[in-house]
């Protein structure tokens, strides 16, 4: 019951969310392709539930030429590629916005572990240990509440697999509670700190 219910709020709060948010979208994309030449959305191959592959969508925040399937904080200097509209984007966690079709078709929940990238061995395996590939990722999570950038790969999984023991809709409402009271406070976003975002 749980996981239908959890679904069914996945699809209505995405839904509603690209409807009411089309009018900051347009103006994002408009600020992403006065930034810098290029796409507005960066596709990314991310690791999904029972370990698949899809594609995430953000709005674009680097430059074209910077490494796309190495982890910000592994950059020697991630400044150097993010343009001026992505240190915005970044800072805000509005370029994760995208990702609400992401969820809207599937690939995502709002509340799950957030997705791996598909090289991140090192996270996908701590994250076997707890079953949480087991599960969609999501939009944001437990660690992203209790640390984000700034969590070590090993306290990171470990938070996930415990969103996965606990699932439920009131901790999935704490959690996105959190993160809203988390991003207006810009904290523990950090581009050269051991997290994954």
């Amino acid at each position: 019951m749980y996981h239908m219910s959890k679904r069914i709020f996945d699809i209505l709060l995405s839904g509603l969310a690209l409807i009411v948010l089309s009018p900051l979208f347009l103006a994002l994309s408009v600020a992403v392709g006065l930034s810098s030449p290029g796409p507005v959305f960066f596709r990314q191959e991310r690791v999904g539930r029972g370990k698949g592959l899809f594609t995430m969508l953000k709005f674009r925040t680097m430059r074209l030429d910077a490494p796309s399937d190495t982890p910000t904080h592994l950059l020697r200097d991630p400044y150097a590629y993010i343009t001026k509209a992505g240190r915005f984007l970044r800072k805000t966690s509005l370029d994760e916005l995208p990702q609400l079709w992401n969820i809207l078709v599937g690939d995502m929940s709002i509340v799950g572990p957030r997705p791996a990238l598909w090289n991140q061995d090192d996270l996908i395996a701590e994250r076997d240990k707890y079953g949480a590939n087991d599960v969609r990722p999501g939009l944001t999570g437990l660690a992203q509440v209790r640390g984000r950038d700034e969590l070590p790969i090993e306290v990171k999984a470990a938070y996930d697999g415990a969103y996965c023991a606990e699932m439920s809709i009131a901790l999935d409402c704490r959690i996105l509670w959190q993160t809203v009271a988390s991003v207006l406070a810009g904290k523990d976003v950090s581009e050269g700190g051991p997290g994954q975002r």
